[in-house]
């Protein structure tokens, strides 16, 4: 994983071609990621899991809801929303998991993320009553991810929006053994070759259902 560049990531709500699928998963992409925010289902996460399993291209799953909870991915991402004014979104839907499922836990397959969601408009902001922090606050919780929570992954979330890279920049300079993820509005080649610049891996999302052609290209962009 510490030499992953770019991954993208499939939302289980979404319809995707299975010619579309192959071509993602032979793309040369490092991983893919199944998650979303809204009507994530168990079945919707089986379809695409049993899909993405007839290429050897790892796949992971990211845990918005425990009804969509299941065997078979080779990682799972738990997301710790740092910028939620709830601790439900921050420790408490944590605790719950880890009280159900810790006998059968293999933590050598999870890593927990430090999230940070900058897009006010994001489905994702709203439902985790986040609240927008500016770069001082932005640069703390990357501090408070690698120092005080020792997490693998601080993911910047911009969800749809193509953020700040100075911003992007700075953060990336408060780490050294927690991997900056940037995640938002990555479109075209040049967009993923300068978020790349500063981040240890790129998530490519939306543009896969928006512009399929120009979310391709942008694994050929961070290997370049």
């Amino acid at each position: 994983m510490n030499e992953w560049k770019h991954l993208f990531k499939l939302d289980p709500a979404k319809d995707i071609s299975d010619e579309q699928l192959d071509k993602l998963c032979e793309s040369g992409t490092d991983a893919i990621i199944v998650g979303g925010t809204d009507h994530v289902t168990l079945d919707g996460v089986l379809d695409l899991l049993s899909r993405i399993r007839r290429h050897t291209v790892p796949c992971i799953l990211e845990i918005s809801t425990m009804d969509a909870l299941t065997p078979g991915f080779d990682y799972y991402y738990i997301p710790m929303v740092m910028n939620s004014t709830e601790k439900k979104w921050m420790m408490d839907i944590q605790h719950q998991a880890i009280k159900q499922y810790k006998e059968i836990m293999n933590w050598d397959e999870i890593f927990v993320e430090g999230y940070c969601i900058l897009n006010e408009q994001a489905k994702a902001f709203t439902k985790t009553k986040c609240e927008l922090p500016n770069m001082d606050d932005v640069i703390a919780y990357a501090y408070m991810a690698e120092h005080v929570f020792h997490l693998p992954i601080f993911y910047l979330e911009y969800s749809g929006t193509y953020g700040d890279p100075e911003l992007v920049k700075q953060v990336k300079s408060q780490l050294n053994d927690t991997l900056l993820f940037y995640g938002g509005g990555i479109e075209n080649s040049l967009q993923a070759a300068e978020m790349k610049e500063h981040a240890d891996a790129i998530i490519v999302g939306n543009s896969i259902y928006t512009n399929f052609k120009q979310a391709l290209k942008t694994v050929k962009a961070v290997n370049d």
